[in-house]
């Protein structure tokens, strides 16, 4: 297969590996990107896989929650410019769209566009965007949204960059809900505890630690080689486990030590605002982090 230019340069956007590496990797992989990026990490040539997603879409992810805390909704919408996505008129719109669905608890966006408004019933939800999009001048698209029952908290992060919402089990105290939350946006979990892991995602782990640790200029012993597997193993759980995170206000104790016995956390969604769509680069947990110590 030709590897072109542009498929060396995304390799390198996502790995931050040198041109040169990028495409030997993608010549030994037979222009599989994916299978490229395990080849550099294996070399020790990638930033890391988990560089922060690129994202192009503007837009907000926006929130609503019940009083009673037991219905929480967060929603994404994009627009043009960053500068539209600040206006009132723009998060005024998100705000309808987010209550809308909690109150009315559409399956899908499509389903959505077709809701009468919980407002003004003589609308539907696409008159509404309609109408935004006639006052606004630009383009508006409802991407994708999460709606909760239960014991429930949101938590959006720099004026709609980022978005949660956490469902809990037993008498939720709201602080720790809401820190609980905070931990989400900031780290970046993938599942609540290691039982959730994908055991092949472990295996793959694995593998590619292995590999590193034989590439080196001086291998070492087979046993010391799964010793240290298996503690970098356990290091991959504490960033990707939600539990046993390292708490964002108190590094000294994990999500889960903080949580206590208090409620038992069980689903949690987190939004990035048009992740997946354009390739921008932000720090959020340095920042959401900041926060905390303000």
């Amino acid at each position: 297969m030709a590897i072109t230019a542009a498929m060396v340069k995304d390799l390198r956007e996502r790995t931050g590996a040198g041109m040169m590496d990028c495409k030997k990797a993608l010549t030994e992989c037979n222009g599989d990107a994916e299978k490229a990026i395990d080849f550099l990490r294996e070399k020790g040539l990638a930033a890391a896989a988990k560089k922060a997603g690129r994202i192009a879409a503007e837009g907000i992810v926006g929130s609503y929650m019940t009083d009673d805390r037991k219905v929480g909704v967060i929603v994404e919408v994009n627009c043009e410019t960053d500068f539209v996505a600040k206006t009132d008129d723009f998060k005024a719109f998100v705000a309808t769209i987010a209550k809308q669905i909690a109150v009315k608890n559409p399956a899908t966006v499509e389903e959505l566009m077709e809701q009468t408004l919980v407002d003004d019933p003589a609308k539907t939800v696409n008159m509404l965007l309609n109408e935004a999009v006639a006052k606004i001048g630009e383009k508006i698209s409802i991407r994708r949204f999460q709606r909760a029952e239960g014991v429930v908290d949101t938590y959006v992060h720099l004026g709609g960059k980022i978005g949660v919402l956490v469902d809990v089990e037993g008498e939720a105290v709201a602080e720790k809900l809401h820190d609980v939350a905070m931990q989400i946006a900031a780290a970046k979990p993938n599942c609540i505890s290691r039982d959730d892991v994908n055991q092949a995602d472990v295996e793959k782990e694995k593998e590619i630690l292995r590999a590193q640790a034989l590439n080196e200029p001086k291998p070492k012993p087979e046993a010391i080689i799964e010793k240290m597997v298996n503690g970098r193993i356990e290091k991959y759980y504490k960033e990707v486990c939600l539990m046993e995170q390292p708490f964002v206000k108190d590094q000294d104790q994990s999500v889960g030590q903080m949580v206590g016995g208090a409620f038992k956390v069980l689903s949690f969604t987190r939004f990035e605002m048009g992740e997946g769509l354009q390739k921008r680069e932000d720090n959020f947990a340095e920042e959401v982090m900041s926060q905390t110590k303000a």
